[in-house]
C-alpha cells in the first residue's frame, strides 16, 4: 500500500503547522517540513518541540530564506525532499504541500488512489507551445538571468532585465532540455525522486541555468520529470485543487465550501482561509474516516468560470469575488499613514519598510502613477482602485503573502478612512501633523490646480488662509471621527516623543521606532 511522505513548505502559523503534521502522520504517513528562514525562530522551535517525539516527522537540514519567484523555493523543496528520502526509506510517494493546503479526501481514499496507477502526478506542459502563461514575461523568464526579487526589489529587477536585453546578454537553454511548465504542487513516486536527486548532482549546467530563471518552481521539477520519466508514466495534472480569479489571484476557500471541495477529483485543496476554522475541523475529521464515501462531480472549476463569466455581463447568479468577501480579514493589519505633505509620508514609509520589512504602498488612492504590481487591471486607474478598494487591498495582501501592510492616504479622504477603520481587520492610523509655510502652500495650490504660474501675489495672499484652514479642518474631522487606533506625530515634536506613536502604530519596540523617527530630513520641504 502507498505510504506518502508529505513535503511541507510553510512560513507562519506554528499551531496550524503542528496540527497539519499530526493529522497527516496519525494514519501512518510521514512528513518533512521546511519552515522559511525568514520566519520567526521562536515559531520554528515551537514546531520542533511539539513534534520532537513523532518518528514520522523530519525537518530540512537547514532553513532557506525563500522569496516568491526565486530559486530559493526550489532549493527549500529539494532540502525537504532529501531529508524525507533519508528519514523515510519505506515512503513510496512524495507529495508537495503548503501550509495553506488541506486534505479533501480520507487517507484511505488517497492511498487507494495512488495504488491504482503507477504514475507521477505533475502538470508538465510545453513551455513555448502551451498557453499556461497568460500575461507578462515568457521567453524572458529563461533567456535572461534574474538576480533580484521582483516583489522586494522591483527597480533592480526591471533595471537588470532591461540592461541585459539592451546589451544582448541573453543565454542559450541547455540543448537537450525541453522546458516544461505547470503548477508547483505535485506528487511523485520514490524512484522518480531518486532520479531527480541524481540528476541534480550530475547536471550542474542545468542547475546553474534554472538557478537564475524567473519563477523556477513552475518549471524545474516539471522539466526534469518530463526529461527522465517515460511519457506513459506521467499524468499531466496536479492532485491539489486550486482555482484562480480573472485577476490571476488564487481563490480562497471558506467554511461554506465543504461540500464543493469533497466533490472534486483531487486529494487536497489550496488555499484554505485562516478564518475557516469550521472547514479545517471538518476536513481533519474526514481525513481519518476510513468509512467516508465520495461522489466525484468535479464541477468546481467550470462552475466558478461560468458564474464569474456571467457576472461580466451583469447576469451572474452569485456575487463577484470582491463582493462575496467584503472584509480584508480579521487576521490582517492595515496601517495607514495620513499626511498632507505627501513627500514627508513617503520618506517615513520608505524608512518603515527598511527597518521592519513590512510591505508598503504609497498614495495608491491619490496618485495615478503609484507603483503597484500587475493585478489584472483592478489597479489600472484611480477610479477602479477606489471603487474596489477592499478587493485591491486584499489582492495586495495576497500578492505580498503577508498579513501586515502600510499605505499612505491624504487626510482629505475621510470617507475611505472611515471605510477601512470600519472593517473587521485591525486598522491603525498614524497622522503626521506638519507645519505649513507660505511657500509650501503656494506650491501646493499650483500642484492641485488652485493657482497657476501667472497667479498674482494679491490673489495668492487671499487664497493662502483658505488652504491653511482646509488642512486644519481635515485634521479636525479625523479627530472628530474618534477612530479607535489613531496616533499622532508632530513636526514640532522631538524624535523621542514621535517614536512613541510610531511604536504603537507599527506594534514594534521603542528602539526600532526611534530609528524610524530619526529619518534624515523627514520634514524638509
Amino acid at each position: 500500500m502507498a505510504k506518502i511522505a508529505y513535503i511541507l513548505l510553510c512560513h507562519k502559523d506554528p499551531e496550524a503547522v503542528i496540527a497539519q503534521a499530526e493529522m497527516l502522520t496519525a494514519v501512518g504517513d510521514c512528513i518533512s517540513i521546511h519552515f522559511d528562514g525568514r520566519a520567526s525562530g521562536d515559531h520554528f522551535r515551537q514546531i520542533k518541540a511539539a513534534l520532537a517525539d513523532n518518528p514520522n516527522v523530519c525537518f530540512a537540514r537547514r532553513r532557506i530564506k525563500c522569496g516568491w519567484g526565486e530559486w530559493t523555493l526550489v532549493q527549500a523543496t529539494l532540502l525537504a525532499v532529501e531529508a524525507a528520502m533519508r528519514a523515510f526509506p519505506r515512503a513510496t510517494h512524495f507529495y508537495l504541500l503548503s501550509g495553506d493546503c488541506a486534505a479533501i479526501k480520507s487517507a484511505r481514499y488517497a492511498h487507494e488512489f495512488l495504488d491504482a496507477r503507477d504514475v507521477d502526478y505533475i502538470e508538465s506542459f510545453d513551455y513555448f507551445e502551451s498557453d499556461w502563461i497568460k500575461t507578462g514575461m515568457k521567453e524572458e523568464r529563461l533567456i535572461y538571468r534574474h538576480f533580484f526579487n521582483e516583489r522586494k526589489h522591483k527597480w533592480l529587477f526591471d533595471t537588470s532585465f532591461h540592461l541585459q536585453r539592451r546589451l544582448g546578454l541573453n543565454r542559450e537553454i541547455p540543448p537537450d532540455i525541453q522546458v516544461q511548465i505547470g503548477s508547483q504542487w505535485w506528487c511523485l513516486r520514490r524512484r522518480t525522486v531518486e532520479w531527480i536527486l541524481d540528476f541534480t548532482r550530475q547536471r550542474r549546467d542545468v542547475m546553474r541555468f534554472f538557478r537564475n530563471t524567473w519563477i523556477p518552481d513552475e518549471t524545474f521539477f516539471q522539466t526534469l520529470v518530463r526529461h527522465i520519466v517515460p511519457d506513459g508514466e506521467i499524468q499531466t495534472r496536479t492532485l491539489t485543487f486550486l482555482m484562480f480569479t480573472d485577476y490571476g489571484m488564487p481563490q480562497t476557500f471558506y467554511n461554506d465550501h465543504y461540500d464543493l471541495l469533497l466533490g472534486q477529483d483531487f486529494l487536497f485543496a489550496r488555499k484554505i482561509s485562516p478564518e475557516a476554522s469550521d472547514l479545517k475541523t471538518r476536513l481533519a475529521a474526514l481525513y481519518a474516516d476510513d468509512a467516508a464515501l465520495f461522489k466525484i462531480s468535479d464541477e468546481g472549476r467550470s462552475l466558478f468560470k461560468f458564474l464569474t463569466g456571467r457576472g461580466r455581463i451583469g447576469r451572474r447568479f452569485a456575487t463577484r469575488f470582491w463582493e462575496a468577501e467584503s472584509t480584508l480579514g480579521r487576521h490582517r493589519e492595515l496601517m495607514i499613514i495620513v499626511c498632507k505633505k505627501w513627500h514627508v509620508a513617503k520618506r517615513l514609509l520608505h524608512r518603515i519598510q527598511h527597518v521592519t520589512n513590512v510591505p508598503t504602498a504609497e498614495y495608491l488612492f491619490n496618485e495615478e502613477a503609484c507603483d503597484l504590481p500587475g493585478l489584472g487591471g483592478i489597479q489600472a486607474t484611480l477610479s477602479k482602485r477606489t471603487r474596489h478598494r477592499r478587493a485591491l487591498l486584499r489582492m495586495l495582501f495576497d500578492y505580498h503573502d503577508t498579513d501586515r501592510m502600510v499605505i499612505c492616504m491624504d487626510p482629505g479622504d475621510l470617507d475611505l478612512l472611515e471605510d477601512f477603520c470600519g472593517d473587521r481587520s485591525i486598522t491603525r492610523l498614524l497622522e503626521i501633523q506638519c507645519d505649513f509655510t507660505d511657500d509650501y502652500l503656494v506650491g501646493h495650490a499650483v500642484r492641485v490646480g488652485l493657482a497657476g504660474e501667472q497667479t498674482s501675489n494679491e490673489t495668492l495672499e487671499r487664497l493662502l488662509p483658505t488652504i491653511r484652514g482646509e488642512a486644519t479642518y481635515e485634521s479636525d474631522k479625523i479627530s472628530d471621527a474618534e477612530f479607535e487606533y489613531h496616533y499622532i506625530m508632530r513636526q514640532n515634536a522631538d524624535t523621542e516623543s514621535n517614536a512613541v506613536p510610531i511604536s504603537k502604530f507599527l506594534s514594534i519596540g521603542y528602539d526600532p521606532a526611534l530609528r524610524i523617527a530619526r529619518t534624515d530630513h523627514l520634514f524638509a520641504d
